[in-house]
């Protein structure tokens, strides 16, 4: 069988653009979340909370023609992927250009503005404000697009527009796309661009949080006091290599993706089913061929809602039992979206080679409804594991679970 290895990554995120920025910040136990005063406009909303990425600059090279048809969704992708290329080594590799590289990525949907210059012409009937390049940034499809034709890249295209999954989902699909030797490498993930109607979808569910007064104070996954979800955004790109192609060219390797699971709950699409979120888990077992026994450590969806919360610390429970050691970046950074699965992935990723795994930030009391597990607090957990989970789980019943086992020389 195939084996697939992680050789880059290319990063936005809130917490830094790094691993040595993202490690500080998780050390120091520092929130990203914001009041979000450009919000108070809008009449109606009840979150005023958000996770904005970190400042970053474009290089020149992002000319105003080279990025007319992306949006701020489209943009944070390529910049993620053309540092995944270089951090992998491979910006002039030929593999790249002639069809062994492809791209399996996505976001929840395009760039809202762009979206909201259709509505106008619905609610107004004028096509005022609507160009060639309008459908581009709003198209589901905007971020693997706009990445191919900025990089060149010729192989295929997998969209993952599957709301909070898209970021897991790209790294999957990739994953099977290099493993049945359809492609030698990929570029894999999510982004999400942070704006209020994403946070208005939350607050008609009444999922967002209104601690708007205190945000440092949220999110809270699995605390007795949680309030709800707060939004963030980035983009995240991992590339992902056939093993042997590394090993030929002397690629640096991070991780080795050893098993994917993905299915759906069938039920109902925003209350979420902790029997399919365990099966969605025993498939990525099944998938690497190993025992519950062997993870480490999980890395929890964790959006700090209260059913979220409650049935998937039971899907974790009946899958490894209560020793689990179990985290959710989501408390420092907020619910990324689209991005959150190649963003904790990632985190997650590098934990595991530090051996350090960061804690729940804002757990003060566990909610006695979460099943029992390892609850991660105070300063962290030093742990020395090589194997470790990333679970993310979104709107529709979409379940997924990724395993990644740490690099060693001789693997």
């Amino acid at each position: 069988m195939t084996r697939v290895v992680v050789t880059g990554v290319g990063a936005l995120s809130p917490l830094g653009h790094d691993w040595a920025a993202v490690r500080a910040t998780l050390h120091s136990r520092q929130s990203a979340v914001r009041r979000m005063h450009e919000w108070d406009v809008y009449d109606g909303l009840n979150t005023r909370l958000g996770a904005p990425a970190a400042d970053f600059e474009l290089p020149e090279r992002y000319t105003r023609k080279v990025t007319r048809s992306m949006g701020r969704v489209a943009i944070m992708s390529t910049l993620a992927s053309e540092r995944a290329l270089s951090d992998a080594g491979l910006t002039d590799h030929p593999a790249v250009r002639d069809g062994r590289m492809g791209i399996s990525y996505g976001s929840s949907s395009g760039t809202p503005a762009a979206i909201g210059d259709f509505g106008r012409m619905i609610v107004e009937k004028t096509t005022d404000g609507i160009t060639a390049n309008t459908y581009i940034k709003m198209m589901a499809h905007t971020a693997p697009v706009n990445m191919g034709v900025f990089l060149g890249i010729t192989g295929r295209i997998i969209t993952t527009t599957s709301a909070c999954a898209s970021g897991s989902q790209g790294i999957g699909y990739a994953y099977e796309a290099i493993r049945s030797g359809k492609q030698v490498l990929m570029l894999a993930g999510g982004a999400e661009e942070l704006d209020a109607t994403a946070a208005a979808v939350f607050d008609t569910l009444f999922a967002t949080s209104v601690m708007n007064d205190s945000p440092r104070s949220t999110p809270r996954p699995f605390d007795a006091t949680r309030d709800g979800l707060v939004l963030g955004e980035g983009a995240c790109t991992l590339v992902l290599e056939e093993l042997e192609h590394a090993r030929a060219r002397g690629a640096r390797i991070l991780a080795e993706v050893i098993g994917y699971g993905t299915n759906s709950d069938g039920s109902h699409v925003t209350h979420p089913k902790a029997e399919t979120m365990a099966v969605a888990m025993r498939l990525a077992l099944q998938d690497a061929g190993i025992d519950a026994s062997r993870v480490g450590y999980v890395n929890a969806h964790g959006t700090a809602t209260e059913h979220g919360d409650i049935a998937e610390s039971a899907a974790t429970h009946e899958v490894f039992g209560s020793g689990m050691p179990i985290s959710s970046l989501k408390s420092y950074m907020g619910h990324t979206l689209g991005a959150c699965g190649a963003l904790e992935a990632w985190m997650t990723i590098e934990m595991m080679r530090d051996g350090w795994f960061s804690p729940n930030l804002n757990l003060d009391t566990i909610d006695p409804r979460c099943a029992p597990l390892a609850y991660i607090t105070g300063e962290g957990l030093s742990l020395d594991t090589d194997t470790v989970m990333s679970n993310n789980f979104a709107f529709g019943g979409i379940n997924t679970s990724l395993l990644f086992r740490r690099w060693q020389d001789g693997n």
